[in-house]
C-alpha cells in the first residue's frame, strides 16, 4: 500500500511542477501528457488503490474496530478519496485540448491545493490507518493478506500494475524534464 502511494505522491509532484506554468503560460504545458497523469492517478489511485483496495479492505476493517478516531478517520479518508475524484474529474475534462488561460489558472489553484490535502491524506493513513489495521491480523494472516491485494492487482492490472504504473510516471516525468 505505501509504495503504491509512491506513484500516487509522483502524480501529484508532476501538479505540483505545473502550477506556475500553468499560471503564466498555460499553452505551453502539455495536455496530453497531463491527460495521461490524470488517467494513472484514475486507474491506478482512484479506481484500483482507494476503491479496490482502501475502501473494500482497510476502512471496513478499522471501522469495525469500533474506536471512534479511527472511523473518524476512515470517514474522513473516503470523503478525501471523493474530493480527489471530482478533481480527477475536472483535470481530465480540460485536459482533452489546449489548456487556455481559465483553465489554467483553475488547474493552478487545485495543483496547489490538491497535493497537500493528499499529503496530510497518505500521512495519516501510513502512520494511523495501515498500523491499526494491521492490528488485527497475526504475521501469518498479513502474509496471506497480502497474497490477496497481489490477486487484486493482477485481476485488476492482469499483471504486476504497480511497475505499469511506476514505468508509465517515468514517462510522464521524461515528458516534463
Amino acid at each position: 500500500l505505501m509504495r503504491e502511494h509512491g506513484v500516487i505522491r509522483r502524480a501529484l509532484l508532476v501538479y505540483v511542477e505545473l502550477a506556475p506554468k500553468l499560471r503564466t503560460d498555460p499553452g505551453s504545458v502539455d495536455p496530453a501528457a497531463l491527460h495521461k497523469t490524470a488517467q494513472l492517478f484514475r486507474s491506478f489511485g482512484e479506481d484500483y488503490h482507494e476503491r479496490e483496495l482502501e475502501e473494500q479492505h482497510i476502512f471496513p476493517t478499522i471501522r469495525k474496530m469500533n474506536k471512534p478516531h479511527l472511523t473518524h478517520y476512515a470517514d474522513v479518508l473516503t470523503a478525501q478519496h471523493q474530493r480527489g475524484r471530482e478533481i480527477t474529474e475536472y483535470i481530465l475534462a480540460v485536459t482533452t485540448g489546449k489548456i487556455g488561460k481559465q483553465h489554467g489558472d483553475e488547474l493552478a489553484k487545485i495543483f496547489e491545493a490538491f497535493p497537500l490535502m493528499y499529503q496530510n491524506h497518505a500521512a495519516r493513513e501510513d502512520t494511523i490507518v495501515f498500523p491499526a489495521w494491521k492490528t488485527n491480523y497475526t504475521n501469518k494472516q498479513l502474509d496471506e493478506l497480502g497474497d490477496q491485494l497481489e490477486d487484486i492487482e493482477k485481476k485488476t492490472f492482469g499483471k504486476d500494475g504497480f511497475d505499469d504504473a511506476e514505468h508509465t510516471m517515468t514517462e510522464i516525468e521524461a515528458t516534463y524534464g
